[in-house]
């Protein structure tokens, strides 16, 4: 009887001791993971402000698939919000302020805890990628949680991993969507021609896609200096492609609603007349556009059309990049003049 009385005893010192030592663990955590998606900030922020998303890159639905998600009417922006539930409980995330392509915060409330913190930053780099840092914290944590962590283990042990692989899905589901392309090509058309503003350069074929970049923005920049309406999207005129010498002559132009006198001696006016053309349409990264020429070369090759002697060759940018970050998002126009 005295050695049960021991054994009791002994249980409640480990119990008071186990108590203690749960009590004295700190009711604060904080745990951060960064990485760097080869991704503009604006593509990764239009991902992650939408709730309905985060299902597709969930470290903790991966981790347990019979995960029931409920979608609010409302997922994007501030007060979008979506709930989880497992078998450990049920969950909430609640967006509370975002500062556009650069922060979110939100909230994140786990049955009847006391409600998290959770914020991501964005830093574009130079190279188009951005650090993308992800971070949750919490603070006064109930007793039955803290006994929890201290069987499992700490926060960062619990939820670092689930940062870590969510941000690496993150990045692959990113960088396959803005590699997402289509070429169309909607055969023989009517180009309506027309006046427009341009400039002319020739380059080496390595070289056109920096001239380019170069060259549209001053012809634009010319237009709005001078109050002159645009009568559509930008587009390139391709006077000779010369592959073997590395070789290309281009122009960069702006339409206009009428015939221009201009000032400035690197920018002058030209007209097109109207023209019989095959049409071709890519939607994604512009890297896919030798693809797109080559498809509808092959295209009025098979439907025995006849290039027409010097006719224009044209690529017209539907979408600006600026307002479009995401490649896939893309569209340029192709009108090659046959006969």
């Amino acid at each position: 009887m005295k050695a049960f009385k021991y054994i009791i005893f002994l249980i409640l010192i480990l119990i008071i001791g186990f108590a203690i030592y749960i009590a004295v663990q700190p009711n604060s955590f904080e745990v951060e993971r960064t990485r760097t998606i080869n991704a503009p900030a604006a593509v990764v922020y239009e991902n992650i402000i939408d709730l309905k998303n985060w299902e597709a890159w969930s470290s903790w639905v991966e981790e347990k698939p019979e995960t029931v998600i409920t979608l609010s009417d409302k997922t994007e922006g501030i007060g979008g919000s979506y709930t989880w539930k497992d078998q450990d409980g049920v969950g909430t995330v609640n967006t509370v302020d975002t500062q556009p392509n650069t922060s979110i915060t939100q909230e994140m409330w786990f049955d009847d805890f006391p409600k998290w913190d959770m914020t991501w930053n964005l830093n574009p780099n130079k190279d188009g990628s951005t650090v993308v840092t992800w971070k949750i914290t919490g603070e006064e944590l109930p007793f039955l949680f803290k006994t929890f962590l201290a069987l499992k283990g700490n926060m960062e042990t619990q939820i670092g991993p689930h940062l870590e692989r969510g941000l690496e899905k993150l990045e692959s589901i990113l960088v396959a969507d803005m590699k997402k392309y289509s070429v169309t090509i909607e055969g023989v058309t009517q180009h309506s021609g027309g006046f427009y503003l341009y400039n002319t350069t020739s380059s080496k074929m390595s070289d056109f896609k920096e001239q380019m970049q170069e060259m549209l923005p001053k012809v634009g920049a010319y237009a709005m200096a001078n109050n002159i309406t645009m009568a559509g999207k930008p587009f390139v005129i391709y006077h000779k492609w010369d592959p073997e010498n590395n070789a290309v002559m281009f122009s960069c132009c702006i339409p206009t609603t009428s015939k221009i006198i201009t000032t400035n001696t690197d920018i002058v006016t030209g007209q097109l007349e109207p023209f019989k053309a095959v049409k071709t349409v890519l939607k994604g990264n512009y890297e896919n556009l030798q693809e797109a020429w080559d498809k509808t070369m092959s295209y009025i090759t098979e439907h025995n059309l006849e290039f027409t002697e010097a006719g224009p060759m044209i690529e017209v940018y539907v979408t600006d990049p600026n307002n479009h970050p995401n490649p896939a998002d893309w569209v340029t126009e192709i009108f090659i003049a046959v006969k």
